[in-house]
Order: C-alpha cells, then structure tokens, then sequence
C-alpha cells in the first residue's frame, strides 16, 4: 500500500522574514507545520546569522523555484572591521587582529567604487558548494580547504549607509551567486585592516514587492485565526519578465494533455506565462517552433 502523504494541497508563495539563530530549513519546517502543507521549499538560502527575506514555494509553486535561483538580492550588512574570522563573519574564530586607521566618508567611498559593477570572488570554504558531492562547509569543519574556482558576480548597487570608526554599514543590491561575507572580506583587505560580517539582512529579492515580509510570529497568528491563505502570493508573481499568453479553453486543453498548440503571433520569447480564458495560471509554455507552442511547465491547481 502507497504511503499516505500528509498535510493539505497548499499553493503559492509566502514571503518569509526568516529570524536569525535557526538554518532557512528550521525555518520553512515551522512554516510548513503551521500551514499543515504537503509540501514546501526555500529559495535562497540564509544562515542562520542572517535574517530577511526567504522565500517559501508550496506545492505547485515548487515548479517556479529554478526562476527564482537566478534573481537580484539585496541585503543590508555591518562590517567589523580590524578582525578577520576563520568563517567570515562574527561565528567564526579569530584569525588577526589589525589597528584600524581613522576613514572619512570620501576615502570610504573611494574603496567601495572598486566594487562596483562586474568583480570576481573566491567562494568561501563555509558554503553550501560541493566538492566531489561533499558542502564545503562540511570539509572546513574538518580543516580542509579546497581551490575554488573564481566567479565573476554584479554588485548593482553598493550604497554606504552608515560608519563608526570600526564598522561600515552597507546597504547591497547583488546578482546570484554573490557571497556577502567574501564581499566584506575583501573590503576590509582593500581597507587595510580586515574585515567580517557582523550582521547580515535579506530585504529584498527579485521580482518580488518586499514591503511586506511574514515573521514567524504572524504565521502563527493568523494559523489561529484562520486567515494563512491572506499572506500567499500566486504562483505566477514569480514570473513577471515572462510574455503573458491567453490560450482559448480549446488550446488550453491541447496544452494541458501533451500536445503542441499552433498559434500565429507567438510573443518573441523562449518562455511564456500560459492562461486560460477565465484569469487561470496554466504554467510555463515554450516556442517548440515559429507558430508552435508547447508546455514547459504546467500547473496541477486547476
């Protein structure tokens, strides 16, 4: 007999304040739990140091979550400056210590421009990469470092929020794939004295409006009161740069069983957000041809 799944058929994206002290794992659990939802995922992973923006994909919306992987972030973080750590930020044991000469606001500004735009970084050891299907992080617990490959990543904006004589505070509009603590790092070495990452927080990620985040503690709240499904954005509030298609319930039903749908002045581009008359989300759909179209991904909500 097939084992019994349990939990309710949830759909749609919640946008999680994650608080710090607890993995983005202990975090989407808790959520699941009090949604009571068959199934749930994160995008973006945050440390526990960190808290911000995680976003949380259920059930169907765990298809849109590979568009979501390659979105801009922005964060807000501290540097302490004078002291490095064997992590990269305040968890880690200290490496050196160096005097941290006195900066004004031009200076500072001078070094923050040479990270601007395109740049390259090594990825940390203390990462989720793997080596030979092992985290890196899980080998620097061992004493193991490993080469990394350097990676060209985009800081869009690097914008100095604030300054004290030992910390800089950085508001950071990013590409994927862009490591905060190797950023400070590297600031704090362009400084001359070192640096890491005392604080770190998640205030947006792309495309998302995240003026309204979710604690932990309003999911509880409104778990009480019944009202959990006010805080889930649909499926498709991930994929706005996607072309929106209306389909006829004719096309949407070829679609929805396999087959191809031919349709003259097709949206020039690879992937298209797919509808049905009535408002519905379908899913993704892709040009198998110049007046071809196809499904990519399809929804199960409808």
């Amino acid at each position: 007999m097939a084992r019994r799944t349990k939990g309710k058929d949830v759909n749609g994206i919640l946008l999680l304040d994650k608080p710090l002290g607890i993995s983005s794992n202990a975090a989407l659990q808790k959520v699941r739990y009090l949604f009571n939802a068959k199934k749930a995922g994160h995008t973006g992973s945050l440390d526990p140091l960190a808290s911000g923006v995680l976003p949380v994909c259920f059930g169907e919306a765990s298809k849109v979550t590979s568009y979501l992987l390659d979105s801009d972030k922005r964060y807000i973080c501290t540097l302490q400056l004078g002291q490095t750590t064997t992590t990269g930020d305040k968890e880690g044991d200290i490496l050196q210590s160096r005097d941290v000469d006195s900066f004004d606001k031009p200076k500072i500004e001078a070094i923050l421009e040479r990270f601007r735009g395109e740049i390259e970084q090594i990825p940390p050891m203390h990462s989720a990469l793997k080596h030979n299907g092992q985290p890196l992080y899980k080998l620097a617990r061992q004493g193991i470092e490993i080469k990394r490959k350097t990676r060209q990543v985009t800081i869009h904006e690097l914008i100095l929020a604030d300054y004290t004589e030992d910390t800089l505070t950085l508001d950071i509009k990013c590409s994927k794939g862009t490591y905060i603590r190797t950023l400070a790092e590297d600031i704090g070495e362009a400084l001359g004295c070192g640096a890491h990452l005392s604080m770190l927080r998640r205030t947006e990620v792309a495309p998302f409006d995240c003026k309204h985040i979710h604690t932990l503690e309003d999911i509880e709240r409104l778990s009480k009161e019944n009202k959990l499904s006010d805080v889930l954005l649909p499926i498709d509030s991930a994929l706005p740069n996607l072309p929106k298609l209306i389909l006829t319930d004719a096309e949407a039903t070829r679609i929805k069983n396999g087959l191809k749908v031919s349709k003259t002045k097709l949206p020039d581009a690879s992937l298209l957000r797919l509808y049905m008359t009535n408002g519905d989300f379908i899913g993704i759909g892709r040009r198998a041809a110049e007046n071809q179209l196809a499904a990519k991904r399809l929804m199960r909500t409808n």
